[in-house]
């Protein structure tokens, strides 16, 4: 197998969303299975948190997290799936008791709620986090 463009980049839940969305938009009616992947595609990332994200919140975000030191992929799924609660945190972060303290996890979280507001603590989530 040969690696043919070694500057390929992940992209977010919101960059996909707005891309379909404007080929939806653009484009004359498709049929058949381009159609189908497309419209179940947007039907699924217009139930994320991805749906109420601006470019502008996703770029500051990524800025106030970058004294963390996290990985590009950790900053991702952060992104797609922003986390409410520590646990959830360490689940993203690899290794993260050991490149985290608890106050650090605390204002990443607060970073998280500025920039996405949207996603709010579940009753489920709180009742995790006081145990």
């Amino acid at each position: 197998m040969e690696i043919v463009n070694s500057n390929c980049a992940s992209l977010s839940n919101y960059e996909v969303l707005e891309h379909l969305q404007k080929v939806k938009d653009c484009r004359p009616k498709h049929k058949g299975q381009l159609a189908t992947i497309t419209y179940e595609t947007l039907r699924y990332l217009e139930n994320t948190p991805c749906k109420d994200q601006t470019e502008e919140s996703i770029k500051e975000c990524i800025k106030e997290l970058a004294p963390f030191k996290l990985h590009k992929t950790e900053l991702l799924i952060m992104i797609n799936s922003p986390p409410v609660t520590p646990l959830e945190i360490q689940f993203i972060v690899e290794e993260s008791e050991e490149r985290l303290t608890e106050d650090q996890v605390q204002e990443i979280l607060s970073i998280i709620s500025k920039h996405f507001p949207h996603v709010q603590k579940t009753p489920q989530n709180e009742d995790e986090q006081s145990e």
